[in-house]
């Protein structure tokens, strides 16, 4: 049972990090800061998410 638990987990971490990506290669930085950050969740992937959600893109206002 535990082989499953750790399968569904693995493969929402998976979908986590690549919603991660496109919302970095979506934004409106510059190319290099698209670079770093998707390099950063792909080496780093649970350091790299909490920077993202804490200090990455923000959506402008008037897509909200």
């Amino acid at each position: 049972m535990g082989i499953e638990v750790g399968g569904l987990l693995g493969l929402i971490w998976l979908c986590i990090i690549i919603w991660a990506i496109i919302k970095v290669a979506q934004s409106s930085a510059s190319g290099l800061a698209k670079l770093l950050w998707i390099l950063l969740l792909l080496f780093v992937p649970l350091i790299g998410l909490i920077l993202f959600l804490l200090l990455g893109p923000r959506p402008s206002r008037a897509a909200l």
